[in-house]
């Protein structure tokens, strides 16, 4: 029997877990109760690395589809297929024709978020898309305007907060997304215990709202119109507290002429909330020593995402509640991935080629990525990459991203599964995967609420003729960048060398805890060995106060009101006139699930016990009334571009005029080799999804309050 230690990496908690080996099998998986993160604590989720690592339908090593079906083929062979064709498309239609898309994996994944930056940059294309741009990428841009870093997310200190308001989240389900935190649940009530105010505004009584103190129904993408309200208040009230981030913000004169007109009492029936209610919020929220407002995916994925997330971080500075403990902070984590990644957190580079939608982070939005396949002309799509990734499950508009997927000259994945995307690469390049590979979590160090850091090893070794992700990617770099040859040799041999343990090394000791670092004279450091020893983690402390040193702003000051947001606001003015007109139709909105992570967690026995019952469609039982809809009939949901066949779950957790329908199923395909998640196929809600509609300031995609058709399906009513 032998016992390892390991943080599991299938969500933003960063659980430490104790794994059981014997014999080269896993005996047991449980919470490790010495870990400086979660102290025990593990979520249903860590228990499917076993089936991770189990699974028969998992690649090992690369496949080529044939006119005979998928054919295991070498290495040589597989990186000379991917080096002759990317080199013949680029060569005769340019370094553009070849598209590049990451999934949300390549975020949980060392090796992958190591060299993926110069793996992209070594191709030479603008059309490079990604998985935020279905999700936060209105929070990054607007990190990037306000604090200068895409990636300088406001963290939550809710341990230390008097007043938590949670919009379009949940976290009880999340673990705490952009504020990693193992066993939220028992921290809410611990809160609650000691007089913290929990509120929650959500279309949906989620688990959180259940836990809250109170919870407020909202109508599906009015979030913009209530926090404009908030703001309102704050100016007209005389309520903003002086502080020293609101001392190194500009532009906040004009403020108040922005939000004009934008009383509660004009936004309460277009919200769905009272003006009083409205009202004592607020005032509640200023009373309070220390408060917090934290948004995260319902107001993310509307049509006002970048407006709703400018608005929550300029309510936290303006209530001196921001750079402070009990109120949002930012981490200074071992290795510094926001100073990592400076050179590549730009925006508004250049734009898309069809719908002129703006670069973020080097990576243009997902809902133009099927324009750029289908459309001809120059700098057309014809070749396509994609990593860790299935946008044709977590896309909108499944069905047509799926044309362009179909008539691409040629197409390579890295991935693991043969799944609803990837059954169209004429290659695939599996990784080693899940317990077969060291972890250290660099992307989420940057949103967890304590400082804190940990290195896995790998609990399984890998057979020598099979490749770990980075491996991959520097063998294709090495293959198909283009330069002088002899700089290229000498780039080449670096990044050989540079393996990922020592990359890792060397960003801890140059890090703020590093022997190389802060603490060179100061009693030592860490380095790579001495974190090896320290099989639970260390803990370097709750986040500090760090502004305006830790801005990225040349000025080293925040813009309070960005260019880009004073373009919205009159587009979000027109929107509240047009929403004073009844919505007929019901709106659209997605769930989180404890046993799912997007589309990536349907293959797993131990987490799809309940699948079949996890893939419905919410709508209250008034709207059911209206439309002859019982429990567990067949529903006929439709839009403009797409209709869909799921049953009905008539729940008062829903308000009226909501339909709740979760994402990342419809795993129906004949040619996707995945066994359990084809026995609990549910429905692709994003064939509902229009690709045309989307946030413009961003360019993300649209997920929530679309309007929706809905009735029983033909054959139910007969």
């Amino acid at each position: 029997m032998e016992k390892h230690y390991r943080t599991c990496h299938l969500c933003e908690a960063m659980c430490g877990l104790e794994i059981t080996t014997n014999q080269g099998l896993i005996e047991n998986i449980k919470g490790d109760k010495n870990d400086v993160h979660s102290k025990g604590y593990l979520c249903p989720k860590a228990v499917a690395l076993q089936d991770i690592h189990e699974d028969p339908n998992r690649l090992k090593y690369p496949v080529k589809r044939t006119e005979e079906g998928w054919q295991q083929i070498s290495w040589e062979e597989a990186f000379d297929l991917v080096e002759e064709n990317i080199k013949r498309i680029r060569k005769n239609h340019g370094g553009d024709a070849v598209g590049v898309y990451t999934g949300n994996p390549t975020t949980h994944n060392t090796g992958t978020i190591l060299y993926l930056y110069d793996f992209i940059n070594s191709i030479g294309t603008k059309n490079s898309y990604a998985s935020h741009s279905l999700d936060q990428l209105p929070q990054m841009f607007v990190a990037g305007e306000m604090f200068g870093h895409q990636a300088m997310f406001p963290v939550p200190d809710i341990e230390n907060t008097d007043f938590f308001l949670v919009l379009g989240a949940n976290p009880l389900v999340s673990n705490g997304s952009i504020m990693s935190t193992p066993n939220i649940g028992a921290k809410f009530k611990a809160l609650q215990q000691r007089g913290t105010k929990i509120v929650v505004i959500d279309p949906r009584r989620t688990r959180t709202a259940q836990a809250a103190d109170i919870h407020h129904f909202i109508k599906p993408g009015t979030d913009v119109f209530l926090l404009l309200a908030f703001v309102h208040e704050l100016l007209m009230h005389n309520w903003v507290k002086d502080s020293h981030v609101l001392e190194i913000s500009d532009n906040i004169v004009g403020l108040k002429e922005l939000v004009q007109g934008f009383t509660p009492e004009e936004v309460s029936q277009i919200v769905g909330i009272t003006a009083e209610e409205i009202k004592a919020l607020i005032q509640d929220f200023v009373k309070a020593p220390k408060a917090i407002i934290y948004g995260r995916m319902g107001v993310s994925t509307v049509k006002f995402g970048g407006v709703c997330h400018w608005l929550i971080n300029t309510i936290n500075i303006l209530t001196g509640n921001m750079d402070v403990p009990g109120g949002v902070m930012f981490t200074l984590p071992a290795i510094d991935l926001l100073k990592a990644l400076k050179k590549e957190a730009k925006q508004l580079r250049w734009r898309s080629r069809v719908k002129q939608l703006p670069e973020t982070g080097g990576a243009l939005p997902t809902v133009t990525m099927a324009d750029e396949m289908l459309t001809p002309g120059d700098d057309q799509i014809k070749a396509m990459i994609t990593v860790a990734g299935n946008p044709l499950l977590s896309a909108p508009n499944s069905n047509e991203l799926k044309k362009g997927f179909e008539q691409l000259d040629f197409y390579v994945a890295i991935d693991i599964y043969i799944n609803e995307t990837t059954r169209h690469a004429n290659v695939i390049l599996p990784p080693a995967a899940a317990l077969e590979v060291i972890h250290y979590d660099f992307a989420l160090s940057i949103v967890s609420p304590r400082n804190i850091a940990n290195f896995s090893p790998a609990v399984f070794p890998i057979a020598k003729d099979r490749k770990y992700d980075w491996e991959i990617l520097i063998e294709l770099q090495k293959r198909i960048e283009q330069g002088n040859i002899l700089s290229l040799k000498l780039k080449h041999a670096l990044l050989g060398w540079l393996t990922a343990e020592r990359r890792i090394d060397l960003g801890l000791k140059i890090g703020p805890y590093g022997i190389w670092g802060g603490r060179l004279f100061k009693g030592g450091g860490i380095s790579l060995k001495r974190l090896k020893k320290q099989v639970h983690g260390i803990d370097f402390g709750a986040m500090q106060s760090c502004l305006p040193k830790r801005l990225f702003t040349k000025n080293k000051r925040i813009n309070l009101i960005p260019l880009e947001i004073i373009k919205e606001l009159p587009k979000v003015l027109q929107a509240l006139e047009e929403k004073r007109n009844d919505q007929e139709e019901l709106l659209l909105i997605g769930r989180r699930h404890l046993r799912s992570n997007n589309s990536w967690m349907h293959n797993y026995p131990r987490l799809m016990k309940d699948g079949d019952k996890r893939c419905t469609a919410m709508l209250h039982s008034e709207e059911a009334q209206k439309r002859g809809i019982a429990n567990g009939d067949w529903m006929e949901v439709s839009t403009n571009v797409g209709q869909i066949k799921i049953k009905a779950e008539i729940t008062d957790e829903v308000m009226p005029g909501v339909l709740c329908i979760p994402h990342g199923w419809g795993h129906h395909d004949k040619h996707v080799h995945l066994d359990v998640a084809s026995k609990h196929a549910g429905v692709n809600v994003n064939e509902l999804i229009d690709h045309s509609i989307y946030e413009e300031m961003s360019g993300n995609a649209v997920f929530s309050g679309i309007p929706v058709k809905v009735k029983v399906f033909a054959e139910t009513a007969s």
